[in-house]
């Protein structure tokens, strides 16, 4: 990868929307973007946040391990998008430990950068708590979900959130690593999979499921 950043893919990253061109120009120019294989530990939890880590490319999960040993899954990013942004401004360390899903791109920003960045311009600071503001809406929903929709209904709702154009949805963690972001076990996740297989709605493949009927699955997810 060359040693500059285009500045439309930093301008795919929605915490860096909102920079004027010439601090987007200058952090292309700096920048030093590196290159994770899949399985690779991007940052441990508990670890200083010294950098805006910015996803271009791939996909990243964010897990933590429990006093007793198990992992839990929070959620997977794809490109484009900041990682871990809440402990990058509250500067208490990272909150999950981020691991490369797929090989993937991240260009680190210094965190005195970035926060002097977002001092400087008004419209940015808006911009960086509207953004923050959207991911804490999101995760309360999510968590409202999880505490009230039956598994079905859950698991419907993240294959429609997860599907690409094809219908496609990468299981990379298994069925266990979906039962964790859900929530719930694996034999739960699998007995709700092969209902909906059984109902026509998902093909399930080799390390995936495939959407088949989107419109049907949005009623499983309880969606108008």
């Amino acid at each position: 990868m060359a040693a500059s950043v285009s500045l439309a893919s930093l301008r795919a990253v929605p915490l860096l929307a909102a920079l004027p061109e010439e601090r987007l120009r200058a952090l292309g120019d700096r920048a030093a973007p590196r290159r994770h294989p899949a399985g690779r530990v991007l940052r441990h939890a508990g670890e200083p946040a010294t950098h805006l880590l910015c996803l271009l490319s791939g996909r990243v999960a964010a897990t933590a391990t429990t006093a007793g040993g198990r992992v839990l899954r929070f959620g997977e990013f794809a490109a484009p998008c900041a990682l871990d942004k809440v402990a990058l401004i509250d500067g208490r360390g990272h909150t999950a430990t981020l691991t490369a899903v797929t090989p993937c791109v991240v260009l680190p920003v210094p965190r005195a950068e970035f926060l002097a960045m977002a001092e400087d311009v008004p419209a940015v600071r808006g911009h960086v708590l509207r953004v923050l503001a959207a991911g804490a809406r999101r995760q309360q929903e999510r968590f409202a979900a999880t505490a009230t929709l039956p598994v079905v209904a859950r698991l419907a709702a993240w294959l429609l959130a997860e599907a690409g154009a094809d219908g496609r949805v990468g299981l990379p963690g298994g069925q266990q690593g979906v039962a964790d972001l859900l929530g719930t076990t694996r034999v739960t996740v699998n007995r709700a999979l092969s209902r909906l297989r059984r109902e026509g709605l998902v093909a399930t493949e080799r390390g995936a499921v495939r959407v088949l009927a989107p419109e049907l699955l949005a009623l499983r997810a309880g969606r108008p």
